[in-house]
């Protein structure tokens, strides 16, 4: 038998195509930590236990759209590993399950954890480690901050600019208004004030009384009593869902009747609306850019009907409604397109990257008209809203969606 003979430069050429080729497939694959050929890890904290567990619902929907993710074979053919852990709204606690999530369990980012301040506690921590802490779950502005924390970014509508279209509708419809706020002593609390200060501009005297609460406190029946007793024919309610249920009820038990403005965090009829009860809640007022999963007014719409039939099959023992679920859902959809954006490219920097790159993005739960858009110098998602009206059982939109930066 004759040895064939492979000339010396012709196996040179095949070995360097070879290696060519292999460094082009290694090129197209890069993780961090928390990402593999397999598998995606995302970390979660949520209130799951007390004063704030109400939200706990967004935790839930978020882990539901997951499983959906997954049982549809993945994003990029990844399962998505979803770690949520209990911090109870307790800033201290939050950095304990960050530092747990990042440094044990080896997630590629802290996706969707609720609070301002319990974020607020963990964002030193998260943009010094240079891992993702993406779409917060929380208004305040400082999650728009792309200099100074490249590594945090919000997604709903900020709380200031919220509060400046509430003082915008206030100034039109009532010029003589004496407003009462009652507020959450932290920074969520004083976000809103701020932004309705700034709002109100040298009509901030309309501001009659200022009255802050603690989250420990059992409850805000004395706070009430005491913004009725100063005049106020406007109230501003700026709390969490349990104690905006608790002022609608004691409002009322003291034939309190003022133009009655709840934030939106606390608009979710299954949360808020329904305890406090439907007969002396109507008329009550807030602003959204979610879809309310009790209004048929959305029933034959696609991007609901996909929301249904997700309750349906993913989370079906979800309160459809119950805002946090529509939200967890509408947060859930956005942190999956930034990971599908990612393609191969699993690094930490690339999901940031492709997080500040999101144009015209419409989740199914968001209004008509209500886009997401983020850029390397805005870090915040949503910018738009639309005044409602508590009506019946459902809540009532009015008015046109206005951008935040409209609402000065």
């Amino acid at each position: 038998m004759t040895a064939v003979r492979f000339p010396v430069v012709a196996l040179f050429a095949a070995f360097a195509l070879c290696t060519a080729m292999n460094t082009a497939a290694l090129a197209q694959k890069a993780y961090d930590n928390g990402a593999s050929d397999t598998e995606i890890r995302i970390g979660n904290i949520m209130p799951y236990s007390g004063p704030a567990s109400a939200y706990a619902a967004i935790g839930k929907a978020e882990e539901a759209y997951f499983n959906k993710i997954n049982a549809e074979g993945g994003i990029n053919g990844r399962k998505i590993k979803f770690i949520s852990y209990d911090d109870a709204y307790s800033p201290p606690k939050t950095v304990e399950q960050a530092r747990k999530l990042v440094e044990s369990d080896n997630v590629l980012l802290i996706f969707g954890s609720l609070g301002t301040s319990t974020n607020g506690a963990i964002r030193k921590y998260m943009n010094e480690s240079k891992v993702p802490q993406l779409f917060v779950a929380s208004g305040a502005s400082k999650w728009n901050d792309p200099k100074q924390y490249p590594w945090t970014m919000g997604w709903q509508p900020s709380y200031a600019s919220e509060a400046k279209i509430y003082a915008k509708y206030i100034m039109k419809e009532k010029p003589d208004a004496k407003i009462g706020v009652l507020y959450q002593n932290d920074d969520f609390g004083k976000d809103y004030l701020k932004g309705l200060k700034e709002g109100l501009g040298d009509k901030a005297p309309m501001i009659v009384l200022e009255e802050p609460y603690d989250t420990s406190e059992p409850a805000i029946d004395e706070h009430v009593v005491k913004l009725k007793a100063s005049g106020a024919d406007v109230f501003i309610s700026i709390t969490t869902p349990k104690f905006a249920a608790q002022a609608i009820k004691k409002a009322a038990e003291i034939a309190w009747h003022p133009m009655h403005i709840v934030s939106n965090v606390s608009t979710s009829v299954g949360g808020v609306i329904e305890p406090a009860g439907y007969e002396i809640s109507q008329g009550i007022l807030s602003a959204s850019y979610l879809k309310d999963g009790s209004d048929p007014q959305w029933n034959a719409d696609d991007g609901m009907k996909r929301f249904y039939n997700f309750i349906a099959q993913y989370d079906p023992k979800a309160n459809k409604l119950d805002v946090g679920v529509v939200f967890g859902y509408a947060a859930a959809q956005t942190m999956a397109r930034v990971l599908q954006m990612c393609g191969d490219n699993l690094t930490r920097d690339n999901v940031m990257k492709q997080a500040a790159s999101l144009k015209d993005f419409a989740p199914d739960t968001l209004l008509p008209g209500i886009r997401i858009n983020t850029a390397p110098d805005n870090f915040a998602p949503i910018e738009q809203l639309q005044m409602m009206r508590f009506t019946g059982k459902a809540w009532e939109l009015f008015g046109d969606v206005i951008s935040s930066n409209l609402a000065h």
